[in-house]
């Protein structure tokens, strides 16, 4: 009888979700919790687990035998792009985030998020590391469906707009409120400390927790007891990068260790993923590369085939099964919503739920394409380092055009070019990237913008990381240390007409310096930095042109104007005394020009 009145309800309950007849519901009444852990730049070699005999990896291992494994499951060939899709289920061109800076990492805010889902579905939402997809509102992690949130600035810490100084070890992080928090410890350990703290708070209620590290992303900082690990090993090509894989794996080790002291495990969909081929793992000849082709950025398979698991034991995922289908980052979105019975708005994914081949033996899923790029320019280029994919083809791209075709399972290191004996293929497959193409270009057209003004983020703080156009883009602080000559402006919207102050800076508040400082002492450090010499600020947006003399000792430019409602294009620019001759008296006659690496725009 309880049972008879526990299906009953449980259809009830079910009604109007993606998909209610699932083998993998919860034997609880709770719907299952959502882990997904995703690192940064470690390939699919990067496991001792997938074959690689020179790392330390033992928890992701063990994990690894407890789980549903991806065997052909790809992303983008770099970090921001996948993020986006994973996010969205949607393709990274579709979305607005085809590159890495320049503006195009901001994820389009039209587009609803896994955050957002979950969070509709009354879960308790957050995410801790690495975010990469807007640093500003109304881009920010806490703007796209997750409650509490912790992380680094930029693309990873050290880059322009995360705290300055950051190196990894007792670094500042940005709150949900946009606040700046001290944190002690390695950045790794801070992300997985942060989340274990969030779970064990919220573990009586369903929750989405995003763990995404920033590690082992260069710079390569780690403790040395990690990199000592390495140092005896001719084999190894980054004693620093592999280090970070095994702290990232203790802490798996600890992760999983608590979900189960905490009676979480079983009711618990937990991921590991990566983001991209190896970085660091591929250096010189030395690393493993488990017989892919090529590394990080590549359209080849070591750029974008990566490692994915997925253990759920109430929903029946464990006992180390493979999934050989070609899956991809835009499945995921799809797949937990119907793992999850979730209800959502109708969205119009690029990839589908694939669940069927997760619970099944896939004999009755059917074969299609799907596409992967590496565009990182601002506008993109159709065939540009992209591949179509099969079960059984890779098409990829040189030049602008398809040139090379590969059969994955005859050839998995991608060694032989057959596009001349298979033309009737390599033109099926340039059709289905032709129709994508087409369905993207509207997209391409599309630039996000950042709102100033909104009382959600005010002031808003700019910095040279999101750049479009202009002469280059300092996306890294080493590029703000050293003076980097570039300019460049933001592309912004005011949602309603007022005035406005505009602060421009060389250096982040953070620093309490001048304009023209070059080296000094910040948090117990010394910042080795470049006199960049101006002697004038200026500013152009919209019919609003101001330039001015910067007082001796200035630390910032202020400029007040009347910004009407709508989308407008700030510049700036810092100019000093055009510079005759090099360091060795040589004549040069550069120019002293850069623009204002950081801008605070205040909403009066």
């Amino acid at each position: 009888m309880n049972r008879f009145i526990y299906i009953v309800l449980f259809s009830i309950f079910s009604l109007g979700t993606v998909s209610c007849d699932s083998p993998t519901a919860s034997s609880t009444s709770q719907q299952p919790n959502v882990i997904i852990v995703i690192t940064d730049d470690q390939g699919y070699g990067d496991l001792a687990c997938l074959g690689n005999p020179m790392i330390k990896t033992p928890h992701i291992d063990k994990l690894w035998t407890q789980s549903v494994r991806l065997t052909n499951f790809h992303v983008d060939p770099t970090c921001a792009p996948t993020r986006s899709a994973l996010m969205t289920g949607r393709y990274s061109g579709r979305n607005g985030v085809w590159h890495t800076i320049q503006g195009r990492s901001l994820l389009r805010k039209t587009e609803v998020t896994m955050a957002d889902v979950f969070k509709e579905n009354g879960y308790i939402t957050a995410m801790y590391g690495k975010w990469h997809l807007g640093d500003n509102y109304p881009y920010r992690p806490q703007d796209r469906g997750f409650i509490k949130t912790l992380h680094h600035g930029g693309g990873g810490v050290t880059q322009t707009p995360d705290f300055f100084g950051n190196d990894y070890f007792d670094d500042s992080y940005y709150d949900q409120d946009g606040k700046t928090i001290a944190q002690k410890g390695y950045c790794t350990d801070v992300w997985f400390n942060n989340a274990l703290e969030f779970i064990e708070t919220n573990k009586d209620k369903p929750f989405f927790c995003y763990l995404s590290t920033n590690a082992p992303h260069g710079p390569l900082f780690v403790a040395e007891h990690y990199s000592d690990m390495y140092k005896d090993d001719p084999n190894v090509p980054s004693k620093e990068f592999y280090g970070m894989v095994t702290n990232i794996d203790d802490n798996m080790g600890i992760l999983v260790k608590k979900l189960k002291e905490w009676d979480l495990e079983k009711n618990t969909i937990l991921v590991f993923m990566t983001d991209n081929g190896t970085a660091g793992g591929l250096v010189g000849g030395k690393g493993f590369a488990a017989g892919m082709r090529e590394r990080k950025g590549s359209n080849y398979e070591g750029g974008h085939r990566v490692p994915f698991f997925i253990r759920w034991p109430d929903g029946g995922l464990t006992a180390g099964k493979d999934v050989p289908q070609l899956t991809a980052h835009v499945d995921i979105l799809p797949t937990l919503i119907d793992m999850c019975q979730l209800t959502t708005k109708k969205i119009k994914y690029d990839g589908t739920s694939i669940k069927s081949i997760i619970d099944g033996d896939g004999k009755n899923w059917s074969d299609r394409s799907l596409i992967v790029e590496s565009q990182r320019i601002n506008i993109p280029v159709k065939w540009r380092k992209c591949a179509v994919m099969t079960q059984q083809w890779r098409l990829t791209a040189r030049d602008g055009k398809p040139k090379e075709l590969y059969d994955i399972l005859k050839d998995p290191g991608q060694q032989n070019n057959i596009i001349d004996k298979h033309p009737d293929v390599a033109a099926r497959l340039s059709q289905d990237y032709e129709a994508n193409w087409k369905s993207l270009e509207w997209s391409h057209k599309q630039t996000s913008k950042i709102t100033v003004g909104n009382p959600q983020e005010n002031p808003s703080f700019l910095t040279a990381h999101d750049w479009i156009g202009g002469t280059g883009t300092p996306w890294n602080q080493n590029s703000i240390k050293k003076g980097s000559a570039a300019t460049g402006g933001w592309s912004i919207t005011v949602e309603e007409a007022g005035d406005f102050e505009i602060a421009l800076r060389r250096w982040p508040k953070e620093t309490d310096q001048p304009i023209n400082a070059g080296t000094f002492e910040f948090n117990s450090d010394t910042i080795n930095g470049v006199s960049i010499n101006a002697t004038t600020a200026k500013i152009k947006i919209g019919k609003f042109e101001q330039e001015k003399n910067i007082p001796k000792d200035a630390k910032e430019m202020v400029f007040k104007c009347h910004l009407e409602k709508g989308d407008h294009f700030l510049e700036t620019w810092f100019k000093g005394p055009q510079e005759k001759t090099d360091k060795k008296g040589k004549k040069k006659n550069k120019p002293n020009l850069r623009g204002a690496y950081y801008a605070y725009v205040k909403k009066m």
